[in-house]
């Protein structure tokens, strides 16, 4: 049975490297000494606290802005117990005195001041107290206050599904663990999946999914990253899959609607069997494609595949594809369904070329 104490150690410890990294990161900001003086003083001469914006319907919200991001802006105000979750194109004006990260739909990043045009609608006056321009409303794709703690812009979903059955004995428990972090110039993420199933008179099931990634953004909407992806199941026999890949990628539509990107670049594959097969090392080129929806109101959509044609194995290509369908409920729960594929094209004696697992599941989102 797969758990925190059977984990192999490698990821337990890669893991705790990408939080103890986040959170170093996350202590140097990534606006200079001389940028925060110029915004203090800015903040100074201002005597309005609130936040406000209008919506495409007339009314008025007065309040604190959290954070605009997929979408969907997020609005704190004194007169309601929870934070109001608004549709970004329902936003008509926005004003603020504070200064925000803001990320642009073709891949600039900057801090900067946001209020709307006087004279045109569906225009925003952006002042970085250096460069002051206009732009659409409509193409700021993330938002976030200057000077939020690290756990403001942190991202934790845990999900579990569980089946019951009298006929055999059937026991199963599926979970999902994931989180991620975004700053003004990179993201970080993660997640650890597991499938436990136990029937009277069939053998154990035990599967383990795991990814560690790394993201820089860079100019026009290309960004490096650096990923470490997991892999345990008993169909192929893979006691541990361990893939390290670094490259770069690029985003063909990044706005508040969806995203779809690419990226390629280097994989180094180490592989342990459940069996007494020989460990093995191999080196890869990776594919990558990404699609992420989440304009469609409750729902999102997010998809990835991966291919892996080997360098150093003759003929050998592997394949890994994901997909997860989520559903938002009130009080930041919801229900996700979930597909996960790996193929292996040249697979160990006796093992399956291929392994997929799908599920349901019910969780809770801390954001």
């Amino acid at each position: 049975m797969l758990t925190i104490e059977s984990m192999p150690k490698s990821i337990i410890l890669h893991f705790l490297l990408l939080f103890l990294s986040i959170s170093v990161l996350a202590q140097n900001d990534t606006i200079s000494k001389k940028e925060l003086r110029k915004q203090k003083k800015a903040l100074q001469k201002k005597t309005v606290s609130n936040d406000s914006i209008q919506l495409t319907n007339g009314d008025i919200l007065v309040g604190e802005i959290k954070k605009m991001d997929k979408s969907v802006l997020v609005l704190k105000t004194k007169y309601s117990d929870s934070d109001f979750k608004i549709k970004w194109h329902k936003v008509k004006k926005i004003k603020s005195n504070r200064y925000f990260v803001i990320a642009m739909e073709n891949g600039d990043r900057f801090n900067s001041s946001i209020n709307s045009s006087e004279k045109m609608d569906g225009k925003v006056l952006l002042d970085s107290g250096v460069n002051a321009f206009e732009e659409d409303l409509i193409n700021v794709i993330y938002l976030e206050p200057i000077g939020k703690n690290f756990l403001s812009r942190l991202v934790i979903d845990v999900d579990f599904g569980i089946t019951l059955t009298k006929a055999n004995n059937l026991k199963q428990l599926t979970s999902n663990i994931s989180g991620s972090y975004l700053d003004n110039r990179w993201k970080a993420f993660g997640y650890y999946k597991t499938v436990i199933s136990r029937q009277d008179g069939i053998a154990d099931v035990n599967r383990m999914d795991g990814e560690i990634t790394t993201i820089y953004f860079l100019k026009n909407d290309w960004f490096v990253q650096l990923s470490g992806v997991y892999l345990s199941n008993d169909e192929q026999k893979l006691k541990l899959r361990s893939t390290y890949k670094a490259g770069a990628g690029y985003y063909f539509i990044h706005n508040n609607r969806m995203f779809l990107g690419t990226g390629v670049g280097l994989a180094m594959t180490n592989e342990n069997y459940i069996d007494d097969t020989p460990s093995k090392n191999s080196s890869e080129l990776y594919l990558t494609v990404g699609f992420n929806k989440y304009d469609i109101g409750d729902l999102s959509l997010l998809t990835s595949a991966v291919l892996y044609p080997s360098i150093t194995e003759s003929g050998r290509f592997r394949a890994d594809f994901n997909f997860d369908m989520k559903y938002d409920l009130p009080l930041d729960f919801y229900i996700k369904l979930s597909l996960t594929y790996n193929y292996d094209n040249q697979p160990i004696e006796g093992a399956s070329d291929n392994d997929y697992v799908f599920t349901t599941s019910f969780g809770w989102e801390f954001n």
